[in-house]
């Protein structure tokens, strides 16, 4: 071959000597240090990742292994491709005695990566690049790298949420629609603020790497469909998607396309700004009969249909910070006193719809007031409940597109969780 190596480098990712063998005795180690100045500048430019470099009479070529370089440098006009050739069978070399050939295994190993070097270069001429044969003569010792465990698939592959391997004897997939709805409502029954923040809660127990597909009676969709929008369709507003929803995808036909993790997840969070009427109203009247009796009387009213029921209703109204020794009596549920928050808790186990429940409470004060007693604070009533099988926003999921290789079976539900309705209290 026509000219000769005059070094070996092998340095680590920050350009720094590792080891370097010095042939012919015309270069230096700041050789190594000047190549990898060119190196950096030319990142920047794609059109110029070649392995060769030449700087100030210096032809530099080079090849990366995991975190090392190795790379010649040459006064002489060299076999480019023999030189690089011959970089690539140092690899196997390395990796013949040292199991993997890395930063830690040349740090481990500094005797026999010399020995070899004086075997398989001569005078900056290739010589024995052969694994086999070297280690006939070279019996030093080497530091094996221990290769560990490979990391699980789901790790390094593209579906980073979902191992591979999954099996189950029945596919199931559990779909639940949960709403929250937030409501502040004046005192003249005036809607203040409404919105609806929604999830969509899913379960999935499926084999392999099933391709889930899910439609959702979005505004947007249906009008590309070319379908009628008329109390059907909703305009969702600050969707969150979980990381395996193809974002592309519904950007492009706005249809949720995933292969979905393992159990339960959410798959997409939603708001929607829009006037809601309030599913429970409340309305309170307060007499007061002398300045030592107040008595209250709370008319709760569901405003919802009759095939829905909402449960686990919570009624919280305020009450003078000093009242005492409460009488209350209500057509439906409990009622008590909670003194730490100034607050009558009524609890409803069960409110169907179209359905109206009475509460009266009366409470004895103080004989003896202040002067300067500051007048009684107008905090709000608040109202708490859960309706299953209910959504406010209408959101429907389109089941029958909801298509997965193989067998399923589907379940949907469809909830509205913690309503909470904040109604500006009438205590005058």
């Amino acid at each position: 071959m026509a000219g000769a190596a005059s070094a070996l480098f092998l340095l680590d990712i920050k350009g720094r000597v590792l080891v370097w063998r010095d042939y012919r005795g015309d270069v230096s180690s700041v050789q190594a240090e000047r190549f990898f100045t060119k190196l950096i500048e030319k990142e920047g430019d794609p059109a110029s990742q070649d392995p060769v470099v030449f700087d100030d009479g210096v032809t530099y070529m080079f090849i990366q292994h995991n975190n090392v370089y190795l790379m010649t440098a040459s006064r002489q006009n060299c076999n480019a491709a023999s030189l690089l050739l011959f970089l690539h069978r140092v690899v196997d070399v390395f990796k013949h005695y040292f199991e993997e050939l890395e930063e830690e295994s040349l740090r481990d190993n500094f005797v026999v990566v010399y020995e070899l070097l004086d075997e398989i270069m001569d005078f900056g001429y290739p010589q024995y690049t052969e694994a086999k044969i070297l280690s006939e003569f070279i019996k030093t010792d080497a530091y094996r790298m221990e290769v560990a465990q490979r990391p699980p698939m789901a790790v390094t592959n593209a579906v980073s949420w979902r191992s591979e391997g999954i099996r189950y004897k029945k596919n199931e997939v559990f779909l639940d629609v949960v709403e929250s709805v937030n409501i502040l409502v004046n005192s003249n029954g005036q809607i203040i603020r409404s919105d609806v923040v929604g999830a969509l809660k899913m379960r999935t127990y499926l084999s392999g790497m099933p391709e889930c597909k899910l439609g959702l009676n979005d505004r947007v969709l249906l009008e590309a469909q070319g379908r009628a929008t008329k109390g059907k369709a909703i305009d969702l507003d600050d969707v969150k998607f979980h990381q395996c929803v193809r974002l592309a995808r519904f950007e492009n036909d706005r249809t949720i396309s995933f292969i979905p993790p393992d159990g339960s997840f959410d798959l997409m969070t939603y708001r929607l700004s829009t006037q809601v009427k309030p599913l429970i109203w409340v309305e309170a009247q307060v007499e007061r009969h002398s300045r030592s009796r107040i008595e209250i009387m709370v008319k709760a009213r569901s405003q919802f249909k009759e095939r829905s029921t909402a449960t686990n209703v919570e009624i919280e109204m305020p009450v003078p910070p000093d009242a005492t020794n409460p009488s209350v009596r209500s057509s439906m549920g409990s009622a008590s006193y909670a003194p730490e928050s100034d607050a009558l808790v009524w609890k409803i186990k069960s409110f169907p719809g179209g359905k109206e429940y009475m509460l009266r409470a009366e409470f004895r004060l103080p004989s003896i007031t202040s002067e300067e007693a500051t007048p009684d604070r107008k905090a709000p009533i608040r109202v708490k409940f859960e309706i299953p099988y209910f959504t406010v926003s209408g959101i429907q999921t389109q089941t029958s597109s909801l298509w997965i290789s193989g067998w399923l079976q589907i379940y949907s539900i469809f909830t509205i969780w913690d309503g909470d309705v904040v109604l500006e209290s009438a205590l005058k």
